[in-house]
């Protein structure tokens, strides 16, 4: 875990998946879509170089990509159009991932979630999570899914520890309960002071390594 200094000015940037992703072969600079955010982005990348991994790109404007958007599984990138990430970052971003061989899957994500990753996230590299009825009959092919009920309060958003082994937000009953009956161990996290910022767990994170 690498701890960094505060952004002043900027208390969203808690929310630490959103100006950066990071691939195999580097992160890309993403350009964030709420204006308020943006300056996250130079801001984490320079932390990053600072470790030591090489960039691999950055959305440039009129592209906005949050990094909530994106979810990397395998070969597969699941990328959402949403609010906050638009159709020229989605082509943008496409084109750096195909060149390292992704196949990119692209849905629009409903209103009722800020990012893509509010209504999915993978428990094991073949297993994902997914709020009913959101996504494409075929985006999740190849995938093992556990659906949980499309709902207001109900989330798609937990924390991959291992292999069917997940952090959940101590509020979603319905979504731990759907995973424990498939065999999922789920770990409760009070996140209840983020979650008031429309944030969830993975928003919480990014991971800087990747196979």
């Amino acid at each position: 875990m690498t701890c960094v200094s505060e952004l002043p000015g900027h208390p969203n940037s808690v929310f630490t998946r959103d100006p950066i992703v990071v691939t195999p072969e580097g992160f890309v600079e993403l350009h964030m879509g709420l204006p308020t955010r943006r300056g996250e982005e130079a801001w984490l990348a320079r932390h990053l170089e600072n470790l030591g991994i090489p960039r691999a790109g950055r959305i440039e404007p009129p592209g906005t990509l949050e990094g909530g958007d994106v979810i990397l599984a395998g070969q597969v990138a699941f990328v959402g159009r949403s609010s906050r990430t638009n159709d020229e970052g989605v082509r943008q971003l496409a084109a750096i991932l195909e060149r390292m061989g992704y196949e990119v899957r692209v849905a629009r994500v409903p209103s009722l979630y800020l990012h893509i990753g509010g209504a999915m996230s993978m428990v094991a590299p073949d297993r994902v999570l997914a709020c009913a009825g959101v996504f494409p009959r075929d985006f999740f092919r190849g995938f093992d899914v556990i659906e949980v009920p499309p709902d207001d309060f109900v989330s798609g958003n937990v924390i991959c520890l291992r292999p069917d082994e997940v952090l959940v937000e101590r509020s979603q009953r319905v979504v731990a309960e759907v995973l424990e009956a498939a065999g999922v161990s789920v770990h409760p996290v009070d996140l209840s002071e983020f979650v008031k910022g429309s944030g969830g767990p993975t928003c919480l994170i990014l991971p800087v390594e990747r196979g």
